[in-house]
């Protein structure tokens, strides 16, 4: 790889999964490695999920977790589990080529619908996905610990 390069590759192994760690760990306060990849794992084999990450200069400065979904109210769509920008690298258009990845993955594979949750507490990026990204707000999603 050349030097100032920025692409994005969909991450398949362990050995990639845990070069995206340190990223993830950013929203994924909770997780110690070998839980996020002990999930990673059980998601990707029963649930198709999928991680995306963004290389800058061949490291991983953003990650997308996602995986399709059927339901009554959306039909087929993607779902967007996980979206994370490195801190030291935000506001530089990564969050936005991630997401547009996952919307272009999403129309190849015949999905003509992408949605995501995010917390109440994260206004900038709220921001982000109705301003910049054109999503709706159009539900609150609920969650009870049993």
């Amino acid at each position: 790889m050349m030097q100032n390069t920025t692409f994005i590759k969909e991450l398949k192994n362990l050995q990639e999964w845990k070069e995206a760690y340190p990223v993830m760990k950013l929203l994924r306060t909770a997780l110690d490695e070998d839980s996020y990849l002990q999930l990673v794992h059980e998601a990707t084999e029963k649930e198709n999920y999928k991680i995306a990450a963004l290389y800058h200069n061949e490291k991983i400065v953003a990650v997308a977790g996602f995986m399709p979904m059927i339901t009554l109210y959306n039909g087929r769509f993607i779902w967007v589990c996980d979206l994370v920008t490195d801190i030291a690298y935000r506001s530089k258009g990564y969050g936005e080529a991630l997401l547009r990845y996952v919307h272009s993955w999403s129309q190849e594979n015949g999905y003509d619908l992408v949605s995501l949750s995010s917390g109440l507490q994260r206004l900038d990026a709220h921001r982000f996905y109705t301003n910049k990204m054109e999503y709706e707000k159009v539900s609150y999603v609920f969650l009870k610990r049993l």
